[in-house]
């Protein structure tokens, strides 16, 4: 289990991610939290590409969090990610927004790096 917390401005944003079987579940949720979008993300071992998909409920528009952040970790981790996203702050401003969207990268960061030592850690213990 990872989690990590950040405050933006008037917001305080959680990232949290769970390891289910070989693949990850992440929810970055802040404010008023809800499912306002999720995404996959694939890694093809043949092509050495991720991508992603989203579906984003209506009037929600956390689309992009959820489909970067799921492309993001299944890139670095070869794995299926499934990626939550649902961030709700009233009158919210366009620079907290560009905030918010950087910190989730920087937080999405923050895991792949502690994905990466465990899985060193793991390799040395075989």
């Amino acid at each position: 289990m990872f989690k990590i917390t950040r405050r933006i401005s008037r917001i305080e944003i959680t990232l949290e991610a769970k390891k289910i079987g070989e693949d990850y579940l992440l929810t970055l949720t802040g404010g008023r939290e809800h499912v306002g979008a999720v995404a996959i993300g694939l890694f093809d071992e043949k092509s050495q590409r991720a991508s992603s998909s989203v579906v984003t409920l209506p009037g929600h528009r956390e689309e992009q969090l959820a489909l970067q952040g799921a492309r993001q970790v299944s890139r670095a981790t070869k794995k299926t990610t499934v990626f939550v996203a649902g961030i709700h702050q009233d009158n919210i401003s366009p620079e907290e927004i560009r905030d918010i969207v950087s910190a989730s990268r920087e937080m999405a960061e923050s895991f792949i790096a502690f994905y990466e030592n465990i899985d060193q850690l793991a390799g040395r213990n075989e």
